[in-house]
């Protein structure tokens, strides 16, 4: 007998609360950065750095999940940048 592997998925209150903690965390950066007593070269610098963290965070999160997912071709035993 084969055992089908059963996909996890979330509950509507996991999804909620992890959307929620983002909102909160993005929107206590960005007021922090804005009442920085900085210069505005200085305040954009963080901003943009912060961005550049949240999407970078994004891609790798991505990739994780698709490893594990099995999304990379079989035989494969390594990503496109990893031999560099």
């Amino acid at each position: 007998m084969s055992e089908t592997p059963v996909k996890q998925q979330n509950t509507a209150a996991f999804y909620g609360q992890a959307v929620a903690s983002f909102s909160v965390a993005m929107a206590a950066t960005a007021i922090g950065i804005f009442k920085l007593h900085a210069d505005a070269w200085v305040r954009g610098f963080l901003a943009i750095a912060v961005l550049y963290l949240v999407t970078s965070t994004f891609t790798l999160a991505k990739v994780i999940r698709d490893r594990q997912e099995g999304a990379y071709p079989a035989g494969r035993a390594y990503g496109p940048f990893e031999k560099l």
